[in-house]
């Protein structure tokens, strides 16, 4: 068995998010994009359809880097909640990512089988305590591949 891992409270995390969010849209992703690092993961922004609304939504993710895929997991801040841009997401797979270099058209997916369990590897080799943290979860978190279109 996993032991969980202390994660702050979630109005912190979400606190942070929301900072994060608004930093990158002030400054026009000037500030807040970041290309991952050997041993960190990097940051976009994603940009999906509402499922319900029609609306464009936008969200920051951690990512990495997997030949000419990119790859995410869907975990909410480590919360039960799948989140709603994963729903979005299957709704309406083609979506578009923002990259410090500009946006890529993409198609989401999620991950199956030994390539999940390549990738989420490659996920603990950047977050020591991933296990840890997934386990705070009732169900298993997508690591979710955009594949260029």
């Amino acid at each position: 068995m996993v032991s969980k891992a202390r994660l702050p409270p979630r109005w912190i995390i979400r606190t942070f998010w929301t900072l994060h969010r608004s930093v990158t849209r002030w400054t026009g992703a000037r500030v807040g994009l970041w290309r991952p690092k050997p041993g960190k993961y990097g940051t976009l922004r994603l940009v999906t359809v509402g499922r319900r609304s029609g609306r464009d939504r936008e969200v920051l993710l951690g990512y990495f880097e997997d030949g000419p895929n990119l790859v995410t997991m869907a975990m909410n801040g480590w919360g039960d909640p799948e989140p709603a841009w994963w729903l979005n997401l299957q709704a309406a797979p083609e979506v578009t990512v923002e990259l410090v270099d500009g946006p890529r058209a993409v198609t989401g997916r999620a991950a199956e089988g030994e390539e999940r369990e390549r990738l989420w590897a490659r996920w603990q080799q950047i977050d020591k305590h991933l296990d840890a943290y997934a386990a705070r979860r009732s169900r298993p978190t997508a690591v979710v591949v955009f594949e260029p279109r």
